[in-house]
Formats: structure tokens, C-alpha cells, sequence
């Protein structure tokens, strides 16, 4: 036997001893890593139960095009060409995606949801009395409401030019910060489609903040186009008492009658910026806390938990047991 194959079969036997002590000391400590498991796997069921349902409503909208909106856009289009570069006029054609999607997400639109739907005791429902039709006032058993409470304090303190709140009483900006954690607007460059998501505890009120969103969008958007169009039909009329050329005061008349339609078409609101593709519908199943996962991600994680501590353990005795006979001699 060459001394190869020696070296060969003795890396064999160490390995075979190296794995059976391995299996002895998870055998010797198997009482301990069953208990991590158990206790972490109880622990994360416990914590799961206690964690609130949430369930997901989204709406699926896409940009209303100038084709598919007004057909008299390309003429006014064409029109404001032939007369050339008027400085003003602003041309009230479909809107783009960018801009629906920066107004879903702007602060003004939401102040205006807020506002406009009372939201304020929908989001911050644990700090209202609904019986009572007011904010919750007094002492707290959780110990983060202090906490918070005191950092609000040191932040106000280090503020120079805001107006103090009251620490107990959401305002508007807390309830901006609130829809930014539970209000998703994202978009799809190649369906060229948005979506808006909502998660929230109730799943008829996230199908309703959905429903809001999409109806603030619509009143937004349909009384910024009337404001820009009789803007722009004042200043053509202006213009209009300035030229004497027949052919330029016709063109003038067709970009006010433009203007005028705009208007109107605007006030009908339906498909005026965009078209709901997906309404939002009531959830019917949770989203979230997904126990089971929670659970086997657990188990799994308890047993290296346990098979570590275990190993540790062994490693402790030896140490001690090193000691003691170092004593001992």
C-alpha cells in the first residue's frame, strides 16, 4: 500500500470521526435544540396571531392620449402652429404619465384626500374615540408612547419657526407621512399603465382610499385644466382687440372655440385624463402577516439557532474540563 493511499484511508477515518462526534454531541444536547424550537416556533405564533390583518385594494388606470381624449386637440394643435408661438397658452392636451403619477404621490393631492374624507381617525384609528367623536387624551401602558412623545419634545425644542403640536392629536403631516407607508403608486413603462395600492386593516376602507385617490385625481386634474383654458381663452381675446389681420383674428376664434370645448369637456370629468382599466374591488383574502411562512421560517432557523448553541455548549465543557484537570496535575 502506497503512502498516498494510506494518507487517503486515515483523512477517511478522521472525517468519519470528525461527522460521528458531530452527531454525538447534537444527540447529547438534543433536549436544548428541541427547546429553542419549540420556543421560537411558539414565540413567532404568538406574535403572528397578534399582528394586524392587512389586506390590499389597487386600481389599475392608463393615460388618456390625445387620440383617444379630444380629436380637436390636433387642430388646436395644428392651429396654434399656423399662428405661431404664443407666449401663454398653455396646450390642454391628454396628460402624461409622469405628470399623473407625480400628482398621485404629491402632497397636495393628499392633503386634499385628508381633508376632504376625514381620514385623519381612519389612519390614527388606535388614538380616536369614536364614541366619544374625539382624540384620545390621558395615561398609556405602552411605554413607545412616551418614548415618542419625548423625541416629538426634542424635535420641537431644536425647531425653530413651527407651531407645536399636541403630542396626543395627529395633524395633517403625520397622516401624509401615514399614506406614504400604506400608499403605493407605481408604473409600468411597457403597458404604459399605473397602479395604485393600498394596505390598510379594513379591506372595504382600502378599496375606499383607492376609490379617493382616483375621484381627487379626476376633480384635480379636470379644475386645472378649466383654470388653464379660461386663462388662455382671456389672453386670445386680448389678442384678438390687437389684430385687424381677417385671417389671424379667424385663427384666434378657433383657439378660443378650442379653448371653450376644452372647458367644457373638462366639467364631464369621465375618461377626462385617464381610464380606469382595473377598478378597486373589496379584498377578500389578507396579504399579510403569512403565518405559516412565518412559522416554517422560524423552525428552520431555530434548529441552526439550536444546533449552534449546542455546539457552544460542548465547546464551554471542554474549556472547563481543560481547567480542571490543569488544576488537578
Amino acid at each position: 500500500m502506497t503512502e498516498e493511499q494510506k494518507n487517503s484511508e486515515q483523512g477517511h477515518e478522521e472525517e468519519e470521526i470528525t461527522l460521528l462526534s458531530y452527531w454525538h454531541i447534537i444527540q447529547k444536547r438534543r433536549k436544548l435544540i428541541v427547546r429553542v424550537v419549540i420556543a421560537a416556533v411558539l414565540a413567532t405564533a404568538v406574535i403572528s396571531l397578534l399582528m394586524t390583518n392587512i389586506y390590499q385594494a389597487k386600481a389599475v388606470i392608463t393615460p388618456v392620449t390625445l387620440k383617444e381624449g379630444r380629436s380637436g386637440d390636433a387642430t388646436l394643435s395644428t392651429l396654434m402652429l399656423q399662428f405661431g408661438d404664443i407666449s401663454g397658452i398653455r396646450l390642454p392636451g391628454g396628460s402624461s404619465v409622469a405628470e399623473i403619477v407625480n400628482l398621485l404621490k404629491s402632497n397636495i393631492l393628499r392633503e386634499k384626500i385628508i381633508e376632504r374624507y376625514q381620514l385623519l381617525p381612519v389612519l390614527f384609528y388606535k388614538k380616536w374615540d369614536a364614541e366619544k367623536k374625539a382624540w384620545k387624551e390621558g395615561l398609556s401602558l405602552n411605554p413607545l408612547v412616551y418614548i415618542e412623545k419625548l423625541a416629538n419634545i426634542i424635535t420641537s425644542a431644536t425647531q425653530r419657526g413651527i407651531s407645536e403640536k399636541h403630542p396626543d392629536i395627529p395633524d395633517v403631516w403625520d397622516g401624509l407621512r401615514k399614506l406614504d407607508k400604506i400608499v403605493e403608486i407605481s408604473h409600468n413603462v411597457k403597458e404604459n399603465a399605473i397602479t395604485i395600492t393600498v394596505d390598510y386593516r379594513d379591506p372595504e376602507m382600502a378599496a375606499r382610499m383607492v376609490e379617493y385617490f382616483l375621484t381627487a385625481l379626476t376633480d384635480h386634474m379636470s379644475s386645472e385644466t378649466r383654470r388653464v383654458a379660461t386663462i388662455n381663452r382671456q389672453y386670445l381675446e386680448e389678442q384678438l382687440g390687437k389684430t385687424a389681420d381677417p385671417l389671424i383674428r379667424q385663427k384666434i376664434y378657433n383657439l378660443i372655440a378650442q379653448q371653450l370645448e376644452t372647458s367644457m369637456m373638462a366639467e364631464v370629468k369621465e375618461n377626462f385624463a385617464f381610464k380606469v382599466i382595473d377598478p378597486p374591488k373589496v379584498p377578500d383574502k389578507k396579504i399579510s402577516p403569512k403565518r405559516i411562512q412565518m412559522a416554517i421560517l422560524s423552525f428552520i432557523v431555530s434548529i441552526f439557532i439550536g444546533v449552534f448553541l449546542a455546539f457552544f455548549m460542548e465547546h464551554l465543557e471542554k474549556i472547563k474540563s481543560k481547567e480542571r484537570k490543569n488544576r488537578e496535575t
